[in-house]
């Protein structure tokens, strides 16, 4: 097995997991097969009880796990499906510590940091490292490790001693170290500091880690004078100093790496040049100028809680965008704060109702994602109702879809005082109720986590379509309040069809307007199952629908289902994407012309 580890400098934020994920992709175009590893050095054992402001989301995973984002943006570059064991956090180490001091395992030993933590990380790893996450059978050639924060930071020394000793543990040629860090550009001076960067490694090596390779992030490519100034006081080779400089997209990261052959100083470090072949990456370079060329914009209203921070919504903007992008439309994100929709902001701030309520009418589409608690839920509520009302297409994911039950009981049902017992325990109307399985006095992993199956229960529905027809599908869930199935009969005699549901029939996963354009809400989170090339199928839905190309994507997976045709990315063994044109597939296999546009929310770039 072959160790890449990933450690960042300077400040945090500097893209340590979108690097450490291009080095997966581009190791895997190489032919090597990758599994990845993230650290986090908090003492929570996981990010389920971390609030989205300050942590981003939580990411889900097949077997439940609630984990760090950056293990999304693995999954997503890398198309492998990850284990909670693959997200490491000092917590979970010193439980397991102390879980084996309390039953003797250490025979006496005072149980200290070294060794006792320390070979835990090493065993931790060396043990996850021998999964396979791709499908096949045996182990990876590559394990790719992000060390969360920065060199230097108090909670991460266990594991930079860990690591250290671990080098030493695999042996020159099985271990390479990529350190990212910052080279900024003064205004002042307008030229490209190397003294961050000098610091860091400096540190770095205090602390018995040297690095192999230097990513150094830049607003601009490195001046070679600057390369050979981080050379020589680094003591790495100016062939493996590379510059991470702002792309139009992240996928564009992968094909920086390559163009500086990043990937020749990987494999001459871990002895893998005979082993390895040339990077094959048509079909992500492809994609990458394909997002660059967009220019017919779609708008899609976000409205949510956390629309302080992006992040908090990370794979919910990533699936916008990969069926965006399959669909040949530039994405542009509106975000909507729900409160900002609600009757006390019109009251106290009228002006911001206003200009909330503006995004609607030139919105495309409405998206209102998953979340926890009371804030904003009237302002998601009337979000639905503008949705449905105005025919506008939805996608109402976990909470959103609770919200669009709730508003069809208000308003269709004139059940005034429907709502969730999440919000009002004493309503009368509860259409959303506590799962019976549910803990209320533990908050981490109680929930129903993780991989689920949804059967259909009526066919001629869009989302049933839209999966290519499909008895059942498996997706990802997090919640703990589920529609109340005490009520699920007047609901469908009103028209609001469930169109899909558990194994048991009790459980309601989908739901649908039949004579909506595009009215869906989903129990689980679609989002977390998303590629590039391979977009969720109710977000494809939703971006279809928002430019009238819903019926040609129907009658194309109506055609593939049964046999006719190709899903996206198959093609002949010719590396391929499908995108639709005015409701009809057209095959790319490269883009050439690009014009800098980005994927912009709110008029920004990101």
């Amino acid at each position: 097995m072959k160790y890449v580890l990933v450690t960042g400098g300077v400040v945090s934020g500097l893209g340590k997991g979108v690097t450490a994920s291009s080095i997966g992709v581009i190791l895997k175009a190489c032919g090597l097969r990758v599994t990845s590893i993230k650290i986090d050095p908090y003492l929570n054992t996981d990010a389920g009880t971390m609030s989205p402001f300050e942590h981003g989301e939580v990411f889900v995973l097949d077997d439940g796990g609630e984990v760090d984002l950056d293990l999304g943006n693995y999954e997503r570059f890398l198309d492998i499906k990850l284990t909670r064991d693959n997200n490491i956090t000092n917590g979970k180490i010193y439980q397991a510590v102390i879980d084996k001091e309390r039953r003797g395992d250490y025979l006496g030993k005072t149980v200290q940091v070294v060794p006792h933590v320390t070979d835990a990380i090493q065993d931790w790893i060396e043990r996850v490292a021998q999964v396979p996450v791709d499908g096949k059978s045996g182990p990876a050639d590559v394990c790719v490790i992000e060390l969360g924060g920065t060199i230097g930071d108090i909670e991460s020394m266990p594991f930079i001693e860990a690591l250290g000793q671990f080098s030493y543990r695999v042996g020159a040629g099985n271990f390479c170290l990529v350190h990212v860090s910052l080279v900024p550009v003064l205004n002042v001076v307008g030229e490209q500091k190397t003294k961050p960067t000098q610091h860091s490694v400096r540190g770095l090596r205090g602390l018995g880690l040297t690095p192999d390779i230097l990513a150094c992030r830049s607003t601009s490519a490195l001046e070679d004078n600057v390369k050979q100034k981080l050379a020589q006081f680094c003591h790495v080779p100016s062939e493996s100093i590379v510059t991470l400089y702002d792309v139009p997209n992240i996928w564009h990261i992968p094909l920086l790496l390559r163009d500086q052959k990043a990937h020749e100083a990987i494999l001459r470090v871990l002895n893998l040049h005979g082993v390895a072949k040339e990077p094959d990456l048509r079909e992500w370079t492809a994609r990458a100028e394909l997002c660059d060329a967009l220019h017919e914009p779609v708008r899609i209203a976000m409205v949510g809680k956390y629309t302080g921070l992006s992040d908090a919504y990370l794979s919910v903007l990533k699936a916008l965008l990969h069926a965006s992008v399959a669909l040949q439309k530039k994405l542009v994100v509106d975000w909507v704060p729900a409160t900002d929709l609600e009757d006390e902001t019109a009251q106290e701030v009228p002006m911001v109702n206003l200009a909330a309520c503006s995004i609607f009418q030139c919105a495309d589409g409405i998206l209102v994602p998953g979340g926890f608690g009371d804030r904003g839920v009237q302002g998601k509520i009337l979000a639905a109702k503008f949705a449905r009302e105005n025919r506008i297409p939805y996608l109402g994911i976990c909470l959103g879809m609770q919200i669009a039950v709730i508003e069809f009981a208000r308003s269709v049902l004139n059940m005034q005082d429907a709502n969730s017992t999440e919000f009002d325990t004493h309503t009368k109307n509860p259409c959303v109720i506590f799962m019976p399985e549910g803990s209320k006095t533990h908050m981490g992993g109680t929930m129903r986590l993780g991989s689920r199956r949804t059967y259909f229960h009526v066919n001629d529905c869009k989302s049933a379509k839209l999966y290519g027809n499909k008895s059942y599908v498996d997706e990802r869930h997090r919640h703990r309040y589920e529609v109340n199935p005490d009520m699920v009969a007047r609901f469908e005699d009103a028209g609001l069809s469930f169109t899909g549901k558990d194994e048991t029939g009790q459980r309601m996963e989908i739901i649908e307007l039949p004579n909506h354009p595009y009215y869906v809400g989903v129990q689980f989170h679609p989002e977390f199952k998303s590629r590039p090339g391979k977009p969720s199928p109710v977000f494809t839905g939703l971006i279809a629908a928002a430019c009238g190309q819903l019926e040609g994507v129907l009658q194309q997976n109506h055609r593939v289902s049964n046999g006719f045709g190709k899903p996206n990315g198959v093609g002949n063994g010719i590396a391929k994407i499908s995108v639709y044109q005015n409701g009809h597939a057209t095959k790319f296999a490269k883009m050439t012309t690009t014009n800098g546009n980005g994927i912009y929310s709110n008029g920004m770039q990101f």
